[in-house]
């Protein structure tokens, strides 16, 4: 096998989460610019079609389904209609995500709730239905979990996000030994802060100018950042990983104290 042919995705069908928007979108045309049939998936699949459209227009294949990842019937529902129509995913990325910017004192129970079911609890549903559709069919397969550089250091004002993110992690080490009498592999990406339309504003404000110049190279990431990251952990190309969290940060996490 060459090494273009290591990183392909020829062939595999992928389920995305949260796949509407920013990591989620992009993360869905790199697939199918990799050769993978992407099943898109979201809480309103009405956001979903423009990029279905973007991904048809490109002549990538792909279909859309609603699945709310914080309710166990909505992934049970999505997940037995997945299967029945397109088979057993090969492969997850489980990047559905929020976040409540708030400090601490002013944080509810219902920010927490929100954050930690769909931050925590979803990627666990979701990962846990598909590891059982795989087992099933005897199938192998790999899932990518989006935690985040929060979860291994902490910022202000997002402590159930960085708390769910941190959890994460570790779930991804659970799901990575639970699972591998199966040949699923698990392992998660890291990402470092993230230029997309929901935080520009913040990144080129004076307080994200701040935020810049105290990560070592200086640099936010870029999406395109994440994509040989992707491809690694979801192809064969990472056939050796599992367990594995790997931070795509700029160097943010080795900051000095």
């Amino acid at each position: 096998m060459n090494h273009t042919d290591l990183f392909s995705m020829q062939g595999k069908l992928v389920l995305v989460t949260g796949a509407s928007s920013g990591l989620g979108k992009h993360f869905a045309h790199v697939l199918v610019q990799a050769g993978a049939t992407v099943l898109l998936s979201a809480r309103s699949v009405d956001k979903l079609q423009q990029v279905l459209a973007q991904i048809q227009a490109e002549g990538g294949k792909a279909f859309a389904v609603a699945m709310d990842v914080s309710s166990s019937a909505s992934v049970n529902n999505a997940m037995a209609h997945l299967v029945q129509m397109y088979g057993v995913p090969d492969v997850l990325v489980n990047n559905a995500g929020q976040s409540i910017a708030k400090p601490m004192l002013e944080q509810t129970e219902a920010d927490w709730d929100q954050i930690l079911d769909t931050n925590l609890k979803g990627c666990w549903l979701v990962a846990t239905e598909l590891a059982r559709a795989l087992a099933a069919a005897g199938k192998p397969g790999a899932i990518v979990n989006i935690a985040s550089i929060l979860g291994e250091r902490v910022g202000g004002s997002v402590g159930p996000y960085a708390i769910s993110k941190a959890g994460l992690v570790q779930a991804t080490k659970a799901m990575a030994l639970e699972l591998a009498r199966y040949n699923i592999r698990v392992n998660a990406i890291l990402p470092g802060y993230v230029a997309t339309d929901m935080n520009s504003d913040f990144l080129h404000s004076e307080l994200g100018d701040k935020l810049r110049k105290r990560i070592p190279s200086r640099q936010f990431c870029e999406l395109s950042d994440l994509t040989g990251p992707l491809l690694l952990l979801a192809s064969n190309a990472g056939a050796g990983m599992t367990g594995a969290c790997v931070a795509v940060d700029r160097g943010h996490l080795v900051s000095a104290l």
